[in-house]
C-alpha cells in the first residue's frame, strides 16, 4: 500500500471507512448517493494490506479537514485560515483550505448565518428592500422568517416579493452590496452566476414566520400581485388544508397534537372542519373538547393562530418523518 499523500480520495475513503468500522460504513451510506456507495463498495472490497502508518495518516487527514469545516462554519474561511495556523502551521493550514474551497463554495452572506436574528433584523431594516430581500435569499428559512417577522408590516410583503421575483445575480453586484454593508465574502466567488431567492425561497419562509406575519404577507401578495399570490399558496400548507387530509392521517395527527392547543386552534376553524376533526375522535375525547372549548371563552386572534401555526408543525414534522402524506395545491392527487 502506498503512502496516504500518495493515495487518491476514493482510496483515502476506503481505508478511513474500514478502520471505523462496519458501524461508521452503515450510519455515512444513509447520507452518500448509490453511485457513490457503489463506487465507495468497490473501493473497500479491492483494497490490499493496509499499514498502520497509513491509517493514522488518513485518519488524522480526516481530522484536520473535520476542523477545518467546522472553523469555516463557524466564522468563514479567514477565521478557519487564522484557528488552522495556531493548530498546524501556516503550511499545512493554507493547504487544508486550499482542497476544502477547491471542492465546496462558502454561501455568500456567510458572516450572517450565524448572527442573532434581532441584531441582524437591527443591522438591515434600514436598508432598500432589493438588498434585504438579497440577503435574506440567502439565509436559513428559519432565521430569514424571524428576521422578516419583525420587519414592519408593509416591508414584510416587499421584501417577500422580491425574493420570489428574483431569479439571477452576479458575483460583481454581491461584492458591491457587501462592501456597502461593510463587509466582505467569505470566499471568493466564481465566474460563473448564483441562483437566489424564487418562489421555493419564499415558501419555506413564509410557512416559519408567525401566523400574522404569514396572513400579512399572503393578504398583501393577493392584491398586489394575484399571479404570484395563487402560485406560492398552491406550495403553502396551512391549517385549513387539514380538512382536504384523509382520516388516517388526521388520527396520526391527533396522536401529537396537545388537546389545549387544538382546543385553542380549532376556536378560529370553520364549523366543517371542526367537526372533521371530532369524527376522528372517540366520542368521549371530542365530548372533552368541546367543552374545553366552550370554557375558554373569548380569546385573542394571536393565541389561536399561535394554536394553529403549532398544529400545522406537527403536521410538518409527520410529513418530513414520511408518516403522513401531504397534498398541497396544484399537486397531483394520490391513489391508493
Amino acid at each position: 500500500m502506498s503512502k496516504a499523500s500518495e493515495l487518491k480520495g476514493r482510496e483515502k475513503a476506503a481505508i478511513l471507512m474500514v478502520t471505523l468500522g462496519p458501524d461508521a460504513v452503515a450510519k455515512a451510506y444513509h447520507h452518500i448517493d448509490d453511485t457513490t456507495i457503489e463506487l465507495l463498495t468497490m473501493e473497500i472490497a479491492n483494497l490490499q494490506k493496509v499499514t498502520a502508518d497509513v491509517k493514522l495518516d488518513v485518519l488524522k487527514e480526516a481530522q484536520e479537514m473535520i476542523m477545518a469545516h467546522e472553523f469555516m462554519t463557524q466564522g468563514g474561511v479567514d477565521y478557519a485560515r487564522k484557528l488552522l495556523e495556531q493548530a498546524l502551521g501556516a503550511d499545512k493550514a493554507q493547504e487544508i483550505l486550499r482542497r476544502i474551497t477547491a471542492s465546496i463554495q462558502v454561501r455568500p452572506f456567510d458572516f450572517v448565518r450565524h448572527a442573532d436574528p434581532q441584531q441582524l433584523l437591527n443591522f438591515i431594516q434600514n436598508e432598500h428592500p432589493q438588498t434585504i430581500a438579497l440577503i435574506l435569499s440567502y439565509l436559513p428559512p428559519e432565521q430569514g422568517a424571524l428576521v422578516v417577522g419583525g420587519l414592519p408590516p408593509s416591508m414584510q410583503w416587499d421584501v417577500t416579493r422580491r425574493i420570489a421575483k428574483m431569479d439571477r445575480i452576479t458575483p460583481d453586484i454581491l461584492r458591491e452590496i457587501e462592501r456597502v454593508l461593510e463587509r466582505k465574502l467569505s470566499t471568493v466567488m466564481g465566474q460563473d452566476f448564483t441562483a437566489a431567492g424564487g418562489i421555493d425561497a419564499v415558501v419555506n419562509l413564509i410557512n416559519l414566520v408567525d401566523r400574522g406575519a404569514e396572513r400579512n404577507i399572503m393578504e398583501a401578495m393577493e392584491e398586489q400581485d394575484p399571479e404570484l399570490a395563487e402560485e406560492i399558496k398552491k406550495r403553502l400548507f396551512m391549517f385549513d388544508n387539514i380538512g382536504a387530509m384523509d382520516d388516517r392521517s388526521l388520527q396520526r395527527i391527533l396522536r401529537d397534537v396537545d388537546m389545549k392547543d387544538l382546543g385553542l386552534a380549532l376556536k378560529g376553524a370553520s364549523e366543517d372542519l371542526r367537526e372533521k376533526f371530532f369524527k376522528n375522535m372517540s366520542k368521549r375525547a371530542a365530548d372533552m373538547l368541546r367543552e374545553e372549548m366552550e370554557l375558554m371563552g373569548p380569546v385573542r386572534v394571536r393565541m389561536v393562530e399561535e394554536a394553529q401555526q403549532k398544529v400545522v408543525n406537527v403536521v410538518r414534522s409527520l410529513e418530513e418523518a414520511g408518516e403522513i402524506v401531504v397534498a398541497r395545491g396544484g399537486e397531483d392527487e394520490l391513489i391508493v
